[in-house]
């Protein structure tokens, strides 16, 4: 089984609002990650945010790690009901595709190589994070790059919206 995690409790402060609620062709980005990860994991949650309409769980060990907080809080969630595997995806990433899973299957975790915070992790990689983030270990490439996680180039490049510029006017 899959855990799908939408990491979700940054600050956006380059953004300068919410964008989680910025419209992308006419969908907030938060609704069109859930419904790409919702198209390939069994059940997905939010991640360092509570967002009305979704099952939401607080970062771990505590806020303000940034995406390692959210992807820790994904393994810890899915080590203890039973998933194999976590597929996380950032707010920000409104053309996220629907076969993400497919893309980064094989041994091991893997991250889309421009994008870290999408990747597919093995539950037991939970382990390994709460000791890179006991050890002060800090960065999502550097915590791949400890456990050899592979790097994947999709075929289409992915959005990685941090400004309102970033959004395609289309």
């Amino acid at each position: 089984m899959i855990l799908g995690a939408v990491l979700a409790g940054g600050q956006a402060r380059r953004f300068g609002s919410d964008k989680a609620q910025a419209l992308y062709r006419g969908e907030r980005m938060i609704d069109r990650v859930t419904a790409a990860l919702s198209a390939q994991c069994d059940v997905v949650v939010m991640c360092g945010r509570i967002e009305h309409g979704f099952a939401s769980i607080p970062d771990w060990p505590a806020p303000a790690l940034g995406p390692l907080g959210g992807l820790a809080a994904a393994l810890r969630h899915a080590e203890t009901r039973g998933f194999a595997h976590v597929l996380s995806a950032g707010v920000d990433v409104p053309n996220l595709p629907r076969d993400m899973v497919a893309m980064l299957t094989g041994e091991g975790a893997a991250i889309v190589a421009s994008q870290p915070v999408i990747g597919l992790w093995p539950v037991d990689a939970f382990a390994g994070l709460e000791s890179f983030l006991n050890d002060g270990g800090r960065g999502l490439y550097r915590f791949a790059e400890r456990i050899s996680a592979r790097q994947v180039t999709p075929p289409v490049a992915l959005l990685n919206v941090n400004r309102p510029e970033d959004l395609p006017q289309d």
